[in-house]
């Protein structure tokens, strides 16, 4: 089942374009990523989904519905980015309160123990560190059971246990059948997490897909590091492909198509003029090295 289709989604602050002509579906157990820099839209792509905004132009539907509908506010969790709360609340009062509000909450006690709160459990909101705070702000998202979670930067701020621990909670929402929409700027957390990926750039959805395929449709490459500068020109001409100089005597060498017997003649060619190879990769782009060419 679809959780949630956005059809050309637009919103504009004055003359700023925050979100321009935005499409994606979300699948009921996926996880599925928005990426970006800061100002890419985001966060207002985000809340018109969570009907905390209304778009400009374009539709939304969650589960089938206006996403400001009350059966759907029942059914979705958000975690914020920043979530505070009243300083004096301590951290088992704010789980039991927000699972008062469901009709079938997950148990609080369960939760305190997965998520590391126990030892916590009497603190006031003012005495957690961030991390306990994050920890407690992915808990009163979870508490409601819901359909669909929004995760807005998740692991901030946590420790090596806590950012393991979350990762293990998305992947048994989307075992379950939860839809997980996260945003984050940890890119090894997208590379463990996220089946499918959006990427923004000022306010346009410039990819959309799963990370290995993000990566993949870029032409086959070869990144060599040189103890020496070469002359670039010579190379392409005698290779047959295209070189690009990025830093400090490394070059990336891009062909159009697959050719076994490029790295041995790009060797035999250095080896010929003496120059010394420090590293030699071969293989399409990181996801790290696609968003950067896509957001910069």
């Amino acid at each position: 089942m679809t959780a949630i289709v956005c059809e050309g989604l637009a919103k504009r602050y004055d003359d700023i374009v925050a979100v321009d002509d935005v499409s994606f579906t979300v699948e009921r157990g996926e996880v599925f990523v928005l990426l970006g820099r800061n100002g890419a839209g985001k966060t207002t792509t985000v809340e018109i989904i969570e009907g905390l905004r209304e778009p400009d132009d374009g539709t939304v539907e969650v589960l089938g519905r206006a996403p400001a509908h009350a059966d759907v506010r029942a059914q979705i969790g958000v975690m914020p980015q920043r979530g505070d709360l009243y300083a004096g609340i301590k951290t088992e009062e704010a789980v039991r309160l927000f699972a008062s509000f469901y009709d079938e909450p997950d148990d609080p006690e369960r939760l305190l123990a997965l998520l590391d709160l126990e030892r916590v459990r009497r603190s006031t909101y003012r005495r957690l560190s961030g991390g306990e705070k994050r920890r407690l702000s992915l808990a009163l998202a979870l508490v409601g059971r819901p359909k669909i979670a929004f995760l807005d930067e998740p692991t901030a701020e946590m420790d090596v246990e806590g950012r393991a621990t979350t990762w293990e909670l998305v992947r048994e929402m989307r075992g379950s059948g939860v839809a997980v929409v996260l945003t984050t700027h940890e890119l090894d957390e997208v590379e463990r997490l996220a089946d499918r990926v959006g990427i923004l750039r000022e306010g346009k959805l410039v990819a959309h897909g799963p990370p290995s395929e993000l990566a993949s449709d870029r032409l086959p490459e070869i990144t060599v590091s040189l103890a020496s500068a070469i002359d670039t020109d010579t190379l392409a001409f005698f290779l047959g492909t295209t070189i690009e100089t990025l830093h400090d005597n490394t070059y990336r060498l891009t062909g159009a198509t697959p050719d076994p017997s490029l790295v041995s003649r790009l060797t035999t060619w250095l080896a010929a003029r003496g120059v010394l190879v420090r590293t030699l990769r071969v293989g399409g782009r990181s996801l790290e090295e696609v968003y950067m060419e896509l957001t910069r």
